[in-house]
């Protein structure tokens, strides 16, 4: 058996060295087959999250599966079978707290981007994994035709993505993305927001009511988000950085607002993310032609094709 390397990473070609089961124990795939990693373990988590062909994702642990280099390196001499995510990334930008301006010294850093799948990848019966994501590092990374999917359903994370003040890396296919994010923008946001904010507030009373406690920084985040909602309705664009209303989120975060002044709160922006609707100049729905156009183009460019 040879030894697995500790270097392990999103993208990396893996040969299974046992049967994967699926519900009611059935072998959906056999020993042998190839996934491809698309989530690392974190801390104490032993598990790998393995991508395969037909799209099924198992967990498994790392002497479970081999990577195909080296099982392939044991018959023959063979080519790098291992996908270097790096030079694909087209897009990485900070998100969470410190995009928010809500970090303190505890603050994590968390990564997230765009990577442009190539085209062998693409055109491959492995597929472009939708997402890669490395718990170690605090990172995640969307294929680019996912993210522009999730970016025209006004998913709230997405959207901030695009709007981040902290960039680190935009090639110029991701300049041209920015050049047009605000295609992506339509009143869904009410619906997506406002829609999430109000379930997960609904949990938070049931816990209060089943176990006396609230999870602050949960309510915290989502005050903030009824407060950015409300805002690119209006403004036409996604203030991520909360300015002004700095202290008085992380007030609710360290608790010092009794819970009923949080939901009096909450109610209120509630009722502003509704005026906001009715005043917005944002379309119904977002630009899906303007999205589709730029993928064809970006893939055009992926492959060296002309545009």
């Amino acid at each position: 058996m040879s030894h697995q390397p500790h270097n392990i990473h999103a993208g990396t070609q893996v040969v299974t060295r046992v049967g994967v089961h699926g519900s009611n124990n059935a072998l959906v795939h056999p020993r042998g087959a190839v996934g491809i990693v698309t989530r690392t373990p974190c801390g104490n988590e032993a598990h790998f999250l393995i991508r395969f062909p037909d799209g099924f994702e198992a967990s498994l642990k790392a002497d479970d599966f081999e990577v195909l280099k080296l099982f392939k390196d044991r018959l023959e001499a063979a080519p790098d079978a291992t996908f270097e995510l790096e030079p694909h990334v087209i897009y990485r930008c900070i998100t969470g707290s410190r995009a928010y301006g809500l970090d303190t010294e505890s603050s994590d850093t968390d990564l997230r981007g765009i990577y442009l799948a190539p085209p062998d990848l693409q055109w491959s019966l492995y597929g472009a994994p939708e997402q890669f994501e490395d718990n170690a590092t605090q990172s995640c990374y969307w294929e680019l035709q996912k993210f522009l999917t999730m970016a025209l359903k006004a998913n709230p994370n997405i959207l901030e993505c695009l709007y981040s003040p902290l960039v680190e890396k935009r090639t110029p296919i991701a300049e041209e993305l920015l050049a047009i994010r605000d295609k992506f923008l339509s009143q869904m946001i009410f619906q997506t927001f406002n829609g999430y904010a109000l379930s997960q507030f609904k949990k938070i009373e049931q816990d209060l009511r089943n176990q006396g406690q609230v999870r602050w920084k949960h309510a915290m985040h989502l005050v903030r988000l009824l407060l950015t909602g409300a805002a690119t309705l209006r403004e036409g664009r996604v203030p991520v950085q909360v300015g002004e209303q700095r202290e008085r989120l992380l007030a609710i975060k360290r608790g010092e607002f009794a819970w009923e002044a949080v939901d009096a709160w909450r109610q209120e922006l509630h009722r502003d993310f509704e005026q906001a609707l009715m005043e917005t100049t944002l379309p119904e729905r977002p630009d899906y032609e303007a999205a589709n156009v730029f993928l064809i183009r970006a893939r055009r460019s992926a492959a060296n094709l002309p545009p």
